[in-house]
């Protein structure tokens, strides 16, 4: 899918030599590994191509939504807002980082990685008929620049300009050349029509659904209650090898609930049609009725080994609170996950350890002789246990008592400048007490947090809960308005150029920075990432020192895992024989009119 193109540039020196350079074309763009798929695939590996496409299939949300734009700084967009539009290239599901042709067609790139040139498909079109155009992309990135979060703004700061080199051709120049930043660009951007958008603001929120060019798009809408999208009969891109066997749902809708507990209740019901279980007491409990015992509903626990995101309590540094790396590992010991895990999760989940987690880049043991020679420009600026000790979260017995843990932590609050007095965790010099905030919006994580509290409250450390709604939450996690929030770090396959927006202290006003982290040493080992993501030996040895960094940091308190998919569905569907390596592979469903046939009538 790669060649390489000798062209020479005649440059009438005064020596007479002339100057080569490589021009690299392809029609697919590999951040990581080698491309599963030649160029002339007809489908991916896990769709079947020939599944009927009709029906509709209904999802549930828990709380509502103020907007339609995807973008906005500010409001909480609908579901699937994020899928109104197309992007350039697009992932495939059974591999690491590998993108093929979507709106491109292919590219072509100094081998310096210094410009590259996208052709778009003519055939491209938005969902009003007019043609998408290298226009379009660059406006889409001036827009983005302009309009767009702050973080896009850090990101690509390196490219130069995006423009306008043919109708169908867009041409982008580095001012620093850079692979990863350049191939992120195309890969992930969703092209804007300019002309919908050019008289609007792209921070600001849509109340009516903006145009755009997906295989769905916005047929009806409840504001804040459901939205509903339709499959576009004349999707340009239907045929394409990227597109074969997916989008098989006529209609896909979204209703709204107030909170968890009512939305199984109505998926129960009937009321909609699949759902993703995480809540593990409602998994080992409440998935049972007349409508399982008759075959209706199907529960199926799905293994799988897909990376893991970091789900944890956490803190926001930023916070007079916690910047203190002492009092953020005391407040670790409060967690007993192994009592939780029996009492609460029916022995369902595995502790979290690792912001690799079900990866070979996964920090264990201690750091070997290779990671010691990765942390030695930095030796003085992280833990010293990064060297002497392998990480572990706390672990206990079992049984809820956790005298030792509390005298651990008491004795690092202690360091750390508090005291117990009248069992209250005092500041030493000020006199006063450790009030803390955990901010939350769903009241089934309240129940998880409530026994956090009360090893706190042992502690002498007092944590209050407070719930908000998702549109509050949002907002005060935009303007690290928190102390703590129960929140997580996506999953990484591989230690990838994303880390930059979750850890580097470049981006801390990013929303992805969760606990707002600046630390030069962070920041020297995300760039090395960055600057070693085509050197996969390099990049094992940079991604395990990042963890143990990371974890000796105690930035957050590790939640759990569990590397299942836990899913209830009415027994209305069927999918492929094979499911996608890192995907659960949804898109690729479809209605089995047979099934239907056998569903009570108000179900079909």
């Amino acid at each position: 899918m790669l060649k390489k193109v000798s062209l020479v540039m005649a440059m009438l020196l005064t020596t007479g030599m002339l100057k080569a350079a490589d021009i690299i074309e392809s029609t697919c763009l590999v951040g990581f590994g080698e491309a599963k798929y030649s160029s002339d695939f007809s489908h991916f590996d896990y769709v079947n191509p020939e599944a009927p496409k009709g029906g509709q299939v209904t999802y549930a949300q828990v709380g509502t939504y103020d907007s339609f734009n995807r973008y906005a700084t500010r409001g909480v967009a609908a579901a699937g807002a994020d899928t109104i539009y197309d992007t350039l290239f697009i992932s495939s599901a059974d591999e690491i980082d590998s993108h093929y042709p979507l709106i491109a067609e292919k590219v072509r790139y100094a081998d310096d990685f210094s410009w590259m040139e996208v052709d778009i498909n003519p055939k491209a079109r938005f969902h009003d008929g007019h043609p998408i155009t290298a226009l379009d992309v660059a406006f889409t990135f001036n827009k983005f620049m302009k309009e767009g979060v702050p973080q896009y703004k850090v990101y690509f700061k390196d490219v130069k300009s995006v423009t306008v080199k043919s109708a169908l051709t867009a041409r982008i120049e580095m001012a620093k050349p850079n692979r990863e930043i350049l191939f992120a660009l195309v890969k992930g951007m969703n092209v804007l029509p300019e002309h919908f958008w050019q008289d609007k603001n792209l921070s600001e929120p849509l109340n009516e659904p903006p145009l755009g060019s997906s295989a769905y798009k916005v047929s009806s809408y409840k504001a804040g209650q459901s939205v509903t999208y339709s499959l576009v009969d004349d999707y340009w891109a239907k045929d394409l090898p990227v597109n074969v066997g997916r989008h098989n749902f006529q209609t896909v809708k979204y209703d709204y609930y107030r909170d968890e507990t009512v939305t199984l209740e109505a998926f129960k019901a009937g009321e909609y049609d699949i759902r993703e279980e995480n809540v593990a007491k409602f998994w080992a409990t409440l998935y049972q009725g007349t409508n399982f015992d008759k075959g209706y509903i199907l529960k199926e626990e799905i293994s799988h080994q897909i990376p893991q995101s970091m789900q944890a309590f956490v803190f926001n540094t930023q916070s007079l609170y916690f910047q203190d790396v002492r009092v953020r590992e005391a407040l670790n010991y409060a967690m007993d996950f192994e009592w939780m895990n029996k009492s609460l999760f029916y022995n369902q989940y595995k502790r979290t350890r690792s912001y690799f987690q079900n990866t070979e880049y996964e920090a264990d043991g201690l750091p070997s002789d290779t990671e010691l020679k990765v942390l030695a420009p930095i030796k003085e600026q992280v833990p010293s246990r990064v060297f002497t000790e392998a990480y572990l979260p706390p672990v206990t017995d079992g049984s809820g008592r956790i005298r030792t843990h509390i005298r651990k932590a008491i004795a690092l609050m202690k360091e750390a400048g508090w005291q117990l007095k009248n069992k209250v965790m005092t500041n030493v010099k000020t006199g006063d007490p450790f009030v803390f905030e955990l901010l939350i919006y769903s009241p089934s994580t309240e129940r998880l947090a409530v026994p956090v509290q009360k090893n706190l409250k042992l502690m002498g450390v007092e944590m209050k809960i407070r719930t908000v709604d998702t549109t509050q939450y949002i907002k005060r996690l935009r303007d690290r308005d928190f102390d703590m929030v129960s929140h997580g770090y996506g999953a990484n396959a591989y230690p990838n150029p994303n880390l930059l927006i979750a850890w580097n202290s470049n981006f801390i006003d990013s929303t992805y920075n969760t606990a707002g982290v600046k630390d030069p040493a962070i920041d020297y080992l995300t760039d090395k990432i960055v600057e070693n993501q085509q050197k996969p030996e390099e990049l094992l040895y940079y991604g395990r020192a990042l963890d143990r960094v990371l974890q000796w940091n105690f930035f957050v308190i590790p939640q759990w895992h569990i590397s299942k998919f836990r899913v209830a569905s009415w027994d209305k569907f069927s999918r492929p024989e094979v499911r996608p390596k890192y995907s659960l592979g949804k898109d690729t469903w479809w209605i089995d009119s047979s099934k239907v046939a056998k569903l009570p009538e108000k179900r079909r």
